[in-house]
């Protein structure tokens, strides 16, 4: 099983493929295999990694008690540097894409492209939609009484009552995924759970980032998602924004097909062809 040591952990990790770099961040409580249909495919041009994340997958947990993002960043960062990868391309979906923005913030210079898949950021935050995301702290108690798989079965429920079927893409997707992987702890949840909480407060400044960035969203993705994919668009000089037809908030496992051909169009006419 590959891990390195990266800022006080082991993280697990997977690299295949030649060529430039490519790192995938997975969303909040699934792991690497979020992003397994994109990095097989562009293997055949890149070199690709995949990761999962403290408190996610073969990484697991630690003792810290408090994740944030600055940790999560730190976390890729060093994984960045004990695997020698300079200028990649940084790919990140949900709480990923919120890590991705984080770092592509933090270290302007150290990449050579940005994709935001079905993610949010700061700022534009509606009082419905802040209300909607304090109350992801109540799932922590459900989640210690009934697993959280269930507490996520039941909100998925609930929103394809409120917003159809569609609303929740190929979720039968992620429960596959889910069972090819270890289980996360209740401990890890809460802790992740937390961090996601504070990104309506989250600070990013994109002035100094220049890099070609692609910012995708799924047709049937929340509003506020949709909205904020716009904010970004507005916000970084160099970025396009795509919808992915029939896709919701994992786009890239709803239509892998239409995701991958997306990425692999962005990498050759906007990155590889201005290194």
């Amino acid at each position: 099983m590959p891990t390195v040591r990266t800022n006080g952990i082991e993280t697990y990790y997977e690299r295949r493929g030649e060529g430039p770099p490519i790192v995938f961040v997975h969303g909040a409580v699934v792991d690497h295999g979020q992003w397994l249909p994109q990095a097989e495919a562009l293997s055949d041009a890149y070199t690709i990694v995949v990761y999962d994340l403290r408190g996610h997958g073969r990484t697991g947990g630690s003792p810290i008690e408090r994740y944030t993002f600055d940790l999560f960043v730190e976390d890729l960062d060093a994984l960045l540097d004990a695997l020698d990868l300079s200028d990649p391309v940084l790919c990140g979906l949900s709480l990923g894409g919120c890590i991705a923005q984080a770092y592509a913030t933090s270290y302007p210079d150290r990449l050579s492209g940005l994709v935001l898949a079905d993610t949010f950021t700061s700022g534009d935050w509606r009082w419905p939609e802040r209300l909607q995301w304090a109350l992801l702290g109540a799932t922590i108690p459900f989640a210690r009484l009934f697993g959280y798989q269930r507490i996520e079965r039941a909100m998925v429920w609930a929103q394809e009552r409120v917003r159809g079927d569609e609303a929740s893409g190929d979720y039968e997707a992620i429960r596959e995924l889910r069972a090819t992987g270890p289980t996360m702890s209740t401990e890890e949840f809460a802790k992740v759970i937390r961090a996601l909480r504070a990104v309506p407060e989250m600070r990013v400044d994109f002035t100094a980032l220049s890099v070609p960035t692609l910012i995708l969203y799924g047709e049937h993705e929340m509003g506020f998602v949709r909205r904020h994919a716009a904010d970004l668009a507005a916000q970084i000089d160099d970025a396009s924004v795509l919808e992915v037809p029939g896709g919701a908030h994992a786009s890239n496992l709803d239509k892998p097909a239409f995701v991958t051909a997306a990425l692999r169009r962005f990498l050759a006419e906007r990155v590889v062809s201005e290194r």
